[in-house]
């Protein structure tokens, strides 16, 4: 199986530091949930881990197999086998969600892109009309997620990290995309880092590690159970106040 190692992990976006240090290794198949409040660098993280552009790693050191990720551009690391959902999936005009794909599998000589397109979107109930747009043209915020999760299937990463996947998504759409998701850890050995800020996610995605991050960093980790907790607690046994940041 493969293994993302992220060790001693700083980055920066603009001229802040937000990311403060942050291990995390995570094995082929499993399932790993980063939580915490608004503002504590969940999705900086995320897109460190992709190098999405804005976003500098300063310090640290991101691994696939031993392969080290940082200094190269996003589509570098996509190619070594990770992939992120963002968040908010941007709409790209003119291009075609079928066209981008077979471009990004190109190199992998695969050849039935329509095939697994028409499969994977059938599997989340993704209308098929959708897949004959421009990438994320004219979608509804919960339309483009799912958009990402097929994606996701027809590319089959080694790794996932999944920028609030379930925002957006009505309760069935959770479960389902939940459920694909899970299988595709079993199906090619997917690794998941899904950030979230709701437990929701965590009733139908089986976690096997949940780990808290505040102030940028990681300050807890355990198992689901973890994640019940602090939805009946919150984070003020980290420092945060109800609705607040973390403690300076």
């Amino acid at each position: 199986m493969s293994l993302l190692e992220v060790k001693g992990l700083h980055a920066s976006a603009g001229s802040r530091e937000i990311v403060r240090g942050v291990d995390l290794v995570v094995g082929g198949g499993e399932v790993h949930v980063v939580m915490g409040p608004n503002g504590s660098g969940k999705s900086t993280f995320a897109h460190a881990l992709m190098g999405r552009p804005g976003t500098t790693v300063t310090a640290g050191s991101i691994q696939i197999d031993g392969f080290e990720l940082v200094g190269l551009p996003a589509w570098r690391r996509a190619q070594e086998g990770l992939f992120l959902a963002l968040q908010q999936p941007i709409e790209v005009p003119g291009v075609l969600l079928e066209a981008a794909l077979a471009e990004a599998t190109r190199g992998a000589g695969a050849s039935d892109v329509p095939a697994r397109l028409a499969a994977e979107a059938a599997a989340i109930g993704f209308d098929e009309r959708f897949l004959r747009r421009p990438l994320n043209v004219d979608l509804s915020g919960g339309e483009r997620k799912r958009n990402e999760v097929v994606q996701l299937g027809v590319l089959r990463p080694k790794f996932a990290v999944l920028d609030e996947i379930d925002s957006g998504l009505d309760v069935d759409a959770v479960r389902t995309v939940s459920q694909r998701i899970e299988r595709a850890t079993s199906e090619w050995g997917l690794g998941v880092v899904a950030v979230t800020h709701f437990h929701r996610l965590l009733r139908e995605l089986r976690a096997d590690r949940v780990h808290v991050m505040v102030d940028g960093r990681l300050v807890a980790s355990g198992g689901p159970e973890l994640a019940e907790e602090l939805e009946r607690t919150g984070y003020r046994a980290y420092g945060v106040e109800e609705g607040g940041e973390g403690a300076a």
